[in-house]
This record gives C-alpha cells, sequence and structure tokens, in this order.
C-alpha cells in the first residue's frame, strides 16, 4: 500500500486553533477513551500547563494511558493531540523535567511522535494484514491521521530548537507525521534532520524512524548499516513517569 504520494504545489499547512478553544469547545464527555474516565481530561490536559514539572509530567503519563493506552487511537486521542500540539509554545513547555535539565516541551514532542508512529504508515500495513479494511475516514485513526498536516505545522518551528533533546523530538516527529501525502514538499528538508538523528541520537527506535524515512523517501542509505525489523509494538514512546524517578 502506497500512502506517500505527493501533490505538486501542495497548499501551507493549516494553522491548529488556539488550545484554549480546543479545551474549551471539544465534548470531552462523548470521546471514547480506553479506560472510559474521559470527563477528567480537561483537568488533565490543563495540568500541563503547571508550573510544576512533575505535575506536568504526571499528567502526561496518564494522559498517555487513557488515550494511548496498548498504543491505540481513540476517539479522544486527535483533540488531545491538537491540544498538546498547541501549547509546544507556551512558556509552561520550558520548564526542566524532574532529574534532568531537559524542557517538558521534549516530552510533549516524544508524546506527539509516539502517537503519530502508531498512526504512522507501517503499523497500519501491519494492522491491515490481519483486519482488512479497519482504516476508515472518520475513524478515531482516519481523524487522527488526517490532522498530521496540521500537528506538523506546531511541530516545525522546534527542528532549529537551541536544545538538543528539543530537536530531536521535534524531528522525530516531523518525519513520522511527513508521511501524509500533503507534506511530500518537507521530506528533501527533513532528510537533513533524520541524517542529524542517525549521527547524533542513542536512541535506537528513533534512529530506526529515521532510517526507514530515508529509505522510504528514496535517500542513499547505503552508507548506513540496515535496522533490523523491531517488534510490533516497538517504535518511538515517550519515558512518561519515568522522569519523575532519578537516573540511576
Amino acid at each position: 500500500m502506497n500512502h506517500s504520494s505527493s501533490e505538486a504545489g501542495a497548499p501551507r499547512e493549516p494553522d491548529l486553533p488556539p488550545y484554549q478553544v480546543v479545551l474549551a469547545e471539544t465534548d470531552w464527555g462523548s470521546l471514547q477513551t480506553a479506560f472510559g474516565n474521559r470527563e477528567c481530561l480537561p483537568e488533565l490536559l490543563a495540568r500541563l500547563l503547571e508550573p510544576d514539572p512533575k505535575v506536568q509530567v504526571t499528567a502526561l503519563s496518564e494522559l498517555s494511558e487513557l488515550v494511548g493506552h496498548q498504543n491505540g487511537i481513540y476517539e479522544a486521542t486527535p483533540p488531545v493531540a491538537m491540544y498538546v500540539a498547541g501549547i509546544l509554545a507556551h512558556p509552561a513547555a520550558m520548564a526542566l523535567r524532574p532529574y534532568r535539565s531537559v524542557p517538558i516541551r521534549a516530552s510533549l514532542l516524544n508524546w506527539l511522535a509516539g502517537t503519530a508512529y502508531d498512526a504512522s504508515d507501517e503499523i497500519v500495513d501491519r494492522t491491515e494484514q490481519y483486519f482488512p479494511g479497519f482504516l476508515t475516514d472518520d475513524s478515531p485513526l482516519g481523524v487522527f491521521r488526517e490532522l498530521r498536516p496540521m500537528l506538523y505545522r506546531a511541530v516545525a518551528p522546534f527542528l532549529q530548537d537551541s536544545h538538543e533533546d528539543v530537536r530531536e523530538a521535534a524531528g522525530l516527529a516531523a518525519l513520522i507525521l511527513a508521511e501524509h501525502p500533503a507534506l511530500a514538499q518537507h521530506r528533501d528538508h527533513l532528510a537533513v534532520h533524520a541524517r542529524r538523528i542517525l549521527d547524533t541520537s542513542s536512541d535506537e527506535p528513533n534512529r530506526r524512524v529515521a532510517w526507514k524515512a530515508l529509505e522510504a523517501w528514496g535517500h542513499d542509505v547505503t552508507d548506513i548499516e540496515p535496522f533490523q525489523e523491531e517488534p510490533w509494538d516497538c517504535g518511538p514512546h515517550s519515558d512518561g513517569r519515568g522522569d519523575l524517578e532519578p537516573p540511576f
């Protein structure tokens, strides 16, 4: 299956609605989550902007379980992703994670990258081998996949961030989101970021995503040792509540 065809003269990616609008105008109580307690979503999302980074990381971990449990895409996942992408530029995203001198922004970007991977062409193709026709335009997965140009526009400004972890997380998210046909025009530019991840990252799932993007986009990867196929659920995912523990 080919999900990556492109069209000449692709239009500019649409802007995300302000995160305040997403929070206020989404009917959260009507949306499916992994565990049903969807009424807590507005409060969890608001906690991502708390000044205490421990509160932020805990909220992101709880959100991951509600809208991304077992790598699933639920009805609530698309608007949560829009909110998370919408707060990337918020000052609260510059708070440093506990025990690490890494901005919360990197965790938000890693969450977006992991969620995008769960809706990626690779995962869709694998799933369709067992459940043909499961992807429809109005399914949560289909809705999320159509958000990719909008999410990309929110992620792209951080490709040149001054912090290495933010740059890598933004590059990873952008590479996965750029599978959308409307983003084909960005792939040559993103190849630079894929090479940077391959040259500097110590995270094997991240390096695998970068290698596969270059290969899929027709770039010469003969100078890079091929990556072995990984288990079904192996992909870029943030370490969640592990950020709350000392690194030893």
